[in-house]
């Protein structure tokens, strides 16, 4: 019971058309970055960090949902970082791939196919005005709302 006593919540009525699209666009804004940036993992958090520093002073669900996917996209900016340097100092000094680089790659692949799926149904119940928390960044996301 505390926990929902401490999580920030949206009522669905109460959210007009515009702030569910806002909402619903910073999901949509890292994927489109994703694609558009491949393999570049800098283009992600800088498109994200553009539209968060963009609806600052945007309604709260609207913030709120900014937020969660600028700390999403922070947390797997260090991953994909990772894995990019890894993979160009495998190509550019023609080392040899290793099980650890591999098992590395698989946890990028997967973690990445994760947050992409999160990403398209978060975007896509935001936009219907329903409040998506995801584990472990939600309560992050709320603790920065509240200051």
């Amino acid at each position: 019971m505390e926990y929902q006593e401490r999580a920030i919540a949206f009522n669905p009525r109460e959210i007009t058309e515009s702030e569910r699209e806002y909402a619903s666009n910073s999901y949509l804004m890292s994927l489109f970055a994703l694609f558009v940036g491949l393999p570049l993992p800098i283009f992600n958090l800088i498109a994200t960090v553009a539209f968060y520093l963009a609806n600052r002073k945007a309604p709260q669900f609207v913030k709120w949902h900014c937020t969660q996917a600028l700390i999403s996209q922070f947390s797997i900016f260090f991953f994909n970082t990772t894995a990019f340097w890894w993979s160009l100092g495998i190509i550019l000094q023609k080392s040899v791939v290793t099980n650890a680089y591999i098992a590395y790659m698989i946890l990028v692949v997967a973690l990445n196919s994760i947050e992409i799926i999160s990403t398209i149904y978060t975007s896509i119940q935001t936009r219907k005005g329903i409040h998506v928390r995801w584990f472990l960044f939600a309560d992050l996301t709320d603790n920065m709302m509240k200051r």
